[in-house]
């Protein structure tokens, strides 16, 4: 009898932590996750101004979007979350945006981070800013998803105004 009452106990325990009967978490097809590891090295033509040249971050950028029946992006958002470090003391953030180019070569501007000088504060070389709910086109959202290498973040500063650090899109 306390056999079959340990064995019932068991079975009810198992039973019960199983998670077999809940169905796994659905992928979120409505979002679209990248990193970039911002590097001055990276930096197309290489940055003027050398006294940055130990700067460095990751700029995490998520893409929200909505998607017709057919699957097609009919509209999105971005958030930023830049993260910085190695900036000397009287560095000053201007601009940070996504742009068109593979490694090695420069585009224009294509979604900007919403960033202006004054906005970012550097405390001893490191800082962080956040962006969300930015407006991006569903074409150059899709465009970024079927390539993101093809595209990178780098950010500017006033001594260095083409962009001081820069990395190309990965997928998370």
């Amino acid at each position: 009898m306390k056999r079959a009452l340990v064995l019932v106990s068991a079975l009810v325990l198992v039973a019960g932590c199983s998670d077999s009967d809940t169905p796994p978490a659905a992928n979120d097809d409505n979002r679209a996750q990248f990193t970039a590891n911002l590097l001055s090295a990276n930096e197309v033509p290489p940055i003027p101004n050398p006294a940055e040249a130990g700067a460095s971050g990751t700029a995490h950028i998520d893409f929200h979007l909505t998607k017709d029946a057919a699957g097609t992006i009919t509209a999105a958002t971005v958030d930023f979350r830049v993260d910085l470090a190695g900036f000397p003391s009287t560095s000053a953030i201007t601009a940070a945006h996504i742009h068109p180019g593979a490694a090695g070569t420069s585009g224009g501007v294509l979604v900007t981070a919403d960033v202006s000088a004054g906005q970012v504060t550097l405390t001893n070389g490191v800082g962080t800013f956040t962006r969300i709910n930015l407006p991006i086109t569903a074409a150059n959202a899709q465009a970024i998803i079927n390539n993101p290498p093809g595209f990178y973040f780098n950010v500017h500063t006033a001594a260095n105004t083409g962009g001081v650090i820069r990395g190309q899109l990965v997928r998370n």
